[in-house]
């Protein structure tokens, strides 16, 4: 069973460890050697993870109390981050966190949710009825990446 709760100061060190072992698992797939390493050392900043927390809808999802996920939300209706452990990738993780963040952003009056969205995710958010709005380049210390600006009416 996925229990949903806010994020704490004290969960950083394992939401940067499942961060960084998502995106060199999972995202390695689509992104080169030294893109996987621009982007996982966004996992070093500490006191940018404390800022996340404390700003934005930040939510964990937890089975039997292991972290195997977590989202957040910038600016009411911006999912700017969602990320599934390495090892419960399909398993409704993703989805459950979505859900939530869809409906905080009803209760933030927002009619659409938006997002930038990775190679590897796009199947994901486009099962969840995302459009792409246009194909973008992005650069993460350094390294360009594609991905893509996607959203959903609510």
């Amino acid at each position: 069973m996925i229990q949903i709760r806010p994020a704490t100061l004290e969960d950083i060190p394992e939401i940067t460890s499942l961060f960084r072992d998502t995106i060199t698992h999972i995202n390695k797939k689509h992104y080169s050697e030294k893109q996987i390493n621009a982007w996982s050392s966004g996992a070093d900043d500490v006191e940018e993870w404390k800022k996340r927390i404390a700003k934005f809808y930040f939510i964990i999802a937890e089975i039997e109390n292991n972290m195997v996920g977590f989202a957040y939300l910038k600016n009411g209706n911006y999912l700017d981050g969602l990320f599934v452990h390495k090892d419960h990738q399909r398993q409704g993780v993703g989805s459950k966190l979505l859900r939530i963040i869809e409906s905080q952003v009803m209760m933030n009056d927002f009619e659409v949710l938006k997002s930038d969205v990775n190679k590897t995710a796009l199947p994901f958010f486009d099962n969840k009825y995302f459009e792409v709005l246009k194909k973008q380049n992005k650069s993460i210390n350094g390294a360009g990446f594609e991905n893509y600006l996607v959203e959903k009416q609510l």
